[in-house]
């Protein structure tokens, strides 16, 4: 009796603690699986009468904005404490609904109110104690704030920024313009053209919040952009730690700062409203302190992108660029982005039964982006999970891609019109009424179909995925027929259905995960390929024209800096440098005035490229008829550094490599870069088409577009005929939707740093343009499986 309840003993506490650990383990998995925001306090209940009519409309005709003139200012800057800025923008078109209010965390208020009709975000009532009742007093559909001046310190105890009035003879020092002071910084926010907006320079001597003083100031002036993808709808978040705490070293050496949510793309990505805001920011600024001896912008990503573009379309409101982790536009990115599901699909659903696809580095020869084993991209665990349910996600490839780990989800985001990850901050009638899209965001430029859904720039049709692998004898012609009949496009607007996101849906049952988002591509097989994507010209057009697009004419001094991060497969590549400076290149003869540098990522030389900006703007405002490139300082060079800021090499030619035909640069050996899908399908590193001339297939093997591997595509020419029938890509041909002739008139003075500055061209205006070379006329061959000649 004893023994045998000893025994029930033991089986149960094993039984117990085997439930007791299946009950964390599954706790674990909960806790750790990726969720989408909820619900918020304050929603977004409603819009204005006609806001999401969807009305069809064309796309953009009107000139590129390096062309178009600005409207004079009606605002009278500058907005005092306690008023709230301007609400319409000067030029970039009327204001747009939904729009989520977001926090200003400096101050912790609510936005006024400005209407009692419902529209916008419910503002509530507040308690004796200043904290948020549940009574509703009106709404904020524009979300402005009131402008507001605080003042905070940095401690000398724990290097942390507080409130002033918390200061307890801890006040930190720092030398500016050769004296010491306080390190007190003014930080003013407020909203203008509806987003918040701040300014953040060092206390000058004397002054008021409502006075500042300019004598700890260096006359130099930094704007502040951030990146992010994002699809419009949201003013975005506003904190000090956003311009203080970021800029920190900046701040301590005199520089301004300003910064607005306008220029975060995770807010939106309009370049024209990030350089409506840009232009009034400035005016505030330089109301209340002075006309600054420059101004610099620095950011990352599509903080990056805006720099670009704003010196592009629209010289003057930068002096000088520090791009980080940069791209040249976001629009030219969804090129090789929207790629990526598609292909990994077929590696690890399609040709599950390859084991080749199963080595992530195999991958590579197709999809061109850095690849690495035994790494854990942050979709593992919810793949883990969900595997017990989905046999698809069992035994999938040890590693990730870039296009898995950086990419995947983007395209959800930015094509889905039925998907946004912070749908539950707006009513569902007003969610369900939105598209969601990328496209939708800039309307305007795309222009809409009769279906109310605007249009798409992207297309894929002729696009021979793994081309270059098939001529390198990396892929055989089966591989090269099965992929690429297998991809199609991605799904017209009106066929896509939600993102299967299992959990972040909210919902446990049923199990339903698409990380692939399969459901809303065209796909195929060999007996019936897949339908490509057919991009609308007219929208491609209109996004060139309105200055999305960068061309590559910009005139400044440019310090493109990024860490080398392709060994964790981030989306901020480093080919994306290459890809400006070919662009430059090709508009203006030469790229003298881009310097690229690369570290490591436990350094950072900002400070370094800021201390080159100074002395390059200063040499221009002495020297103006030497132009740009006539001013450069002897360090200003193309660079790479070492973890400890080391540099391993400088100087003319360390970036060369494959992108440019030459033997591999000292740099680039230390940090080599890598490719895109459409490289790896024969497209330039540009990166700018968008749809490529198409050629009959008989062309293309004449012109021995297959190499070595012409045979086997002629033996299989049938089938090449039904993945193919419009013809396949001919990269020596611009963009079929790219404008003719120049955007804008070439040549002139540039003003920088206040001094008219002669543009640098290099080559004859016709070579600038940017055309490729025109071919020879070659007359197409009938080609046929028999075609015994070509087999020899």
């Amino acid at each position: 009796m004893t023994a045998r309840f000893g025994v029930r003993r033991v089986v149960t506490s094993v039984v117990a603690a085997f439930f007791i650990l299946l009950g964390l383990g599954i706790w674990f998995v909960y806790e750790n699986l990726p969720r989408l925001p909820g619900v918020p306090k304050a929603p977004v209940v409603g819009v204005p009468a006609g806001a999401l009519d969807h009305a069809p409309q064309a796309a953009y005709l009107g000139d590129h904005p390096r062309k178009s003139g600005r409207p004079a200012e009606y605002f009278p800057f500058p907005i005092a404490i306690g008023e709230s800025g301007p609400v319409e923008t000067l030029f970039s078109g009327p204001s747009t609904y939904p729009f989520l209010c977001g926090e200003n965390k400096v101050t912790n208020l609510q936005p006024l109110v400005d209407n009692h009709n419902g529209e916008g975000i419910p503002v509530f009532a507040l308690d004796e104690q200043g904290g948020q009742t549940d009574e509703v007093i009106g709404y904020s559909r524009d979300c402005t704030h009131a402008t507001s001046v605080s003042y905070f310190y940095r401690s000398a105890v724990d290097g942390q920024f507080h409130p002033l009035e918390d200061a307890n003879g801890d006040i930190d020092q720092v030398t500016v313009n050769g004296r010491t002071t306080d390190f007190v910084v003014r930080l003013e926010t407020g909203t203008i053209n509806r987003f918040f907006y701040a300014i953040a320079v060092l206390k000058g001597d004397g002054e008021t919040a409502e006075k500042p003083n300019t004598s700890n100031w260096n006359k130099r002036l930094i704007y502040q952009f951030r990146g992010g993808v994002g699809v419009g709808r949201r003013q975005g978040n506003i904190g000090r730690n956003h311009i203080v705490e970021r800029r920190e070293d900046q701040l301590a050496r005199g520089y301004a700062v300003v910064y607005s949510t306008a220029n975060q793309t995770s807010n939106h990505y309009n370049i024209w409203l990030a350089e409506d805001t840009a232009r009034r920011l400035k005016k505030q600024f330089a109301a209340l302190y002075e006309e600054p001896l420059y101004t610099v912008g620095i950011g990352g990503s599509g903080g990056a992108i805006q720099q670009y573009l704003i010196a592009q379309n629209a010289p003057g409101v930068l002096d000088a660029a520090v791009p980080l982790y940069s791209y040249p536009d976001m629009v030219s990115q969804t090129i090789y982005v929207f790629d990526c599901e598609p292909l990994e699909y077929y590696f690890d659903v399609v040709a599950a039964g390859n084991d080749r696809w199963k080595e992530v580095s195999e991958r590579e020869a197709i999809i061109g982006l850095a690849t690495k084993t035994d790494f854990d991209h942050r979709f593992k665990i919810l793949e883990e999970a969900v595997g017990l349910f989905d046999s698809r996600y069992k035994g999938t490839a040890n590693g990730a891609s870039e296009c898995v780990q950086g990419w995947r989800g983007l395209v959800p985001l930015v094509n889905n019109p039925n998907f946004v990850h912070f749908s539950a901050s707006y009513a569902d009638p007003v969610a369900e009424k939105t598209h969601w899209t990328h496209w939708e965001d800039l309307r305007d430029f795309y222009g809409a179909g009769q279906d109310g859904y605007a249009n798409s720039a992207w297309d894929n049709q002729g696009v021979q995925y793994g081309l270059n692998a098939l001529k390198q004898g990396k892929i055989d012609i089966d591989e090269f027929l099965r992929l690429n009949a297998t991809i199609g496009g991605w799904k017209e607007p009106t066929e896509q259905g939600g993102e299967k996101l299992w959990f972040m849906n909210g919902d446990v049952f049923p199990v339903e995960l698409s990380v692939w988002s399969e459901h809303n591509m065209n796909l195929g097989g060999l007996d019936n390929p897949a339908p490509r994507s057919v991009a609308d010209i007219e929208a491609i057009e209109g996004i060139y024209r309105s200055g999305h697009v960068f061309l590559g004419d910009v005139e400044i001094p440019i310090v493109d800096l990024r860490h080398y991060l392709e060994g964790e497969l981030d989306m901020h590549h480093s080919l994306a440098s290459f890809s400006s400076r070919e662009r430059i290149r090709r508009a203006r003869g030469h790229a003298e005035n881009q310097l690229i540098w690369m570290s490591h990522k436990k350094y950072n030389p900002v400070d370094e490229a800021l201390d080159i900006i100074d002395h390059w703007i200063q040499k221009i405002a002495e020297n103006p008829e030497r132009g740009v490139a006539g001013n450069k300082p002897v360090e200003a060079t193309d660079r790479c550094f070492d973890k400890n800021g080391n540099v391993l090499a400088a100087g003319p030619g360390v970036w060369d490599g494959a992108w440019n035909h030459k033997p591999n640069g000292a740099c680039m050996q230390r940090y080599p870069i890598y490719s895109t899908p459409r490289q790896m399908a024969g497209a330039p590193i540009t990166g700018d088409v968008f749809k490529c001339a198409l050629q009959p297939l008989e062309r293309a093997i004449v012109k021995d577009t297959y190499g070595a591997a012409t045979d086997q595509v002629v033996s299989r020419i049938d089938d090449m005929r039904r993945i193919f029938p419009d013809g396949v890509c001919n990269y020596n041909e611009p963009d079929v939707g790219r404008p003719k002739g120049p955007l804008f008139h070439q040549g002139g003075p540039v003003i920088i740093a206040g001094q008219p500055v002669n543009s640098d061209y290099r080559l004859a205006p016709e070579q600038i343009a940017g055309e490729s070379e025109v071919e020879e006329e070659i007359v197409p061959t009938p080609v046929s499986a028999e075609a015994a000649p070509l087999e020899d």
